[in-house]
């Protein structure tokens, strides 16, 4: 008997749940270490691009994970920060982190499903996701989610892995990708499947134009790209249009 679509959905969502749960005690620490630092860059770009068209706005983080980008979106002053994750146990750390930093008023975390946001419509001024999108079992329902929760001439903003394509970096970043970050988070996590996960799921990840043609389908109009380090991630935005 074939599986029925839906529950290949399901069977994804809980299969990143629990593959999330296992490596958040080292999640931060893989991904500064993996990426040799430049995420926190990458996070910083993302940020600026928000603060060009926004002033104090009202954030929704999507697939927030540990917090990086909400505590990033801080020096956009926000009225306020909701971060949403599938993962209990990330969600705990990013916690205990946004505790630390004194922004437990500004930032709240709470465990939802990136594909059924529990908000209604029009509710935030940006919706942002940083590394998420490749985990959401149908990238499309997410997409579209963001578009209904945020407000008319509000924005969406995904940080995503995407794939150089210039000799020789792409030969140099696939063979680092495919090898040598599965061996370090291995090391590191004691969860080798996770890490390769994140390779595969990027190899799989619709990006540049594919990834465009996505937020159009969602409802987004202005869409554009950034490539980032040459190519190895990329910032899309989006803005919801009055008509749509």
């Amino acid at each position: 008997m074939e599986n029925h679509p839906q529950n290949l959905v399901e069977d994804k969502k809980a299969a990143v749940e629990s593959m999330f749960d296992s490596i958040a005690w080292r999640y931060d620490f893989l991904n500064h270490f993996l990426s040799f630092g430049i995420d926190r860059l990458w996070r910083r770009r993302a940020v600026r691009i928000i603060s060009r068209s926004y002033k104090n706005p009202d954030i929704l983080d999507v697939a927030t994970g540990t917090g990086d980008l909400a505590i990033a979106a801080m020096k956009l002053r926000p009225s306020g920060i909701t971060g949403i994750d599938i993962s209990q146990k990330m969600l705990m750390i990013g916690k205990e982190k946004i505790e630390k930093k004194g922004f437990s008023g500004k930032i709240r975390l709470i465990q939802a499903d990136s594909e059924k946001i529990p908000f209604g419509d029009n509710v935030f001024d940006v919706a942002m996701v940083a590394f998420g999108v490749r985990n959401f079992a149908d990238p499309l329902k997410g997409l579209s989610e963001m578009q209904r929760v945020i407000r008319n001439e509000g924005m969406i903003m995904v940080l995503e892995f995407s794939k150089p394509s210039v000799f020789p970096f792409k030969q140099i970043y696939h063979f680092y990708f495919m090898n040598i970050l599965p061996f370090f988070g291995k090391l590191f996590s004691k969860d080798r499947a996770a890490y390769s996960y994140l390779p595969d799921s990027v190899m799989r990840f619709p990006d540049d134009d594919k990834f465009l043609d996505l937020l159009r389908l969602a409802g987004f109009s202005g869409t554009r790209q950034i490539k980032l380090t040459g190519g190895v991630a990329s910032i899309y935005t989006g803005i919801k249009s009055a008509t749509q």
